[in-house]
């Protein structure tokens, strides 16, 4: 019967009196390790009557109680011996100390951190800001039409508040654009890298979560030539002189006309692969000039303001820069990825 057993273990562990520090060990494989016998008892209580589990219940805690407090004193008793005969010996003081592992930069902070200095050179200026925002920073103020797609909890993630004015995970840094105008008054040019958040399904070429960075400059007599200079030699810093580039039209709600910029593939040298989807030409940006409605949004007079704007991906250059065929290992923390970019440092 199971109350036998239970006075019979109980019996051997009042009377058990280890003389060394591999009893103890023998103990705790005896009766704490999943296979041993307190687990046992336990397992058999299920199959008693309820009747009897009413008994025994009480009975069996108390005798699992006692086998750990047994193994816990006997623990102690002889952990102090070790330690007492562990600093009584005395170490080899000529031999090379403990080594340890020197960390690097994520390959995501390389690429943003030479992003920013090419910039920087242009006379632009960095600018940071939330990433939960309101409807009118994120959107309203943006030139999004109340149905566009972008609004649609399958494309953004929502906060609900109780008030209902609610909040999103930015999808993108344009709203620092807009608290950058509010803000101040012309000439702006800043650039604007952060964390978005977009409910997308993850795969090699897109994630729930990327990062930006978006840049504005508004002054009088801005033009769409402007931003081109600025995009090719943006580029050609980044990737070499001998990237090709293109322009194709396009459509944003904040920008018009509009533009999405192409690069010659850096993987496949424009022969075509999955990256650039056997094209020979990858998309890393979209750009065009300020569209009126969003500078007089911000209070900015646009009959005597005009602008440019550009946005991109972090992952996508550093895709392309370092030859990275996955975006998820930027995020999975494989230490065997992350360490090749050691010799990056700078």
């Amino acid at each position: 019967m199971l109350q036998d057993k239970i006075a019979q273990y109980t019996q051997e562990i009042n009377a058990f009196n280890p003389a060394s520090s591999q009893e103890v060990e023998a103990f705790r494989l005896k009766y704490l390790v999943s296979k041993g016998i307190v687990k046992a008892l336990f397992e058999e209580f299920k199959t008693v009557s309820s009747e009897e589990k009413r008994t025994l219940g009480k009975v069996l805690n108390e005798f699992k109680i006692l086998a750990e407090d047994t193994y816990k004193t006997a623990l102690d008793k002889f952990s102090g011996d070790v330690d007492a005969s562990s600093s009584n010996k005395e170490g080899d003081l000529t031999l090379p100390g403990a080594g340890f592992t020197l960390g690097s930069r994520h390959p995501l902070s390389l690429v943003r951190k030479e992003i920013v200095e090419i910039f920087k050179k242009l006379g632009f200026i960095v600018a940071e800001g939330n990433e939960i925002e309101d409807d009118w920073h994120n959107f309203s103020a943006l030139n999004f039409a109340p149905e566009h797609p972008a609004r649609d909890m399958q494309d953004t993630f929502f906060i609900k508040k109780q008030d209902g004015n609610d909040m999103v995970l930015r999808t993108h840094t344009s709203s620092v654009q807009v608290r950058l105008m509010e803000a101040g008054k012309p000439p702006f040019r800043a650039i604007m890298p952060g964390r978005v958040y977009r409910n997308e399904a993850i795969s090699a070429r897109a994630h729930c979560f990327f990062h930006q960075i978006e840049g504005l400059y508004v002054d009088e007599d801005v033009s769409f030539a402007d931003l081109k200079q600025t995009l090719y030699h943006f580029v050609k810093e980044l990737y070499g002189e001998d990237t090709k580039v293109r322009f194709r039209p396009s459509y944003f709600p904040f920008t018009e006309p509009s533009a999405e910029m192409d690069i010659s593939c850096t993987i496949c040298k424009g022969a075509g692969c999955q990256m650039c989807k056997y094209s020979g030409w990858v998309e890393i940006l979209g750009c065009g000039m300020v569209d009126p409605n969003v500078l007089d949004n911000c209070g900015i007079d646009s009959k005597k303001y005009s602008g440019y704007a550009f946005g991109m991906g972090i992952e996508r250059i550093t895709n392309l820069k370092y030859e990275i065929r996955d975006l998820r290992l930027f995020s999975e923390n494989d230490v065997r990825f992350l360490s090749q970019f050691e010799t990056e440092i700078n």
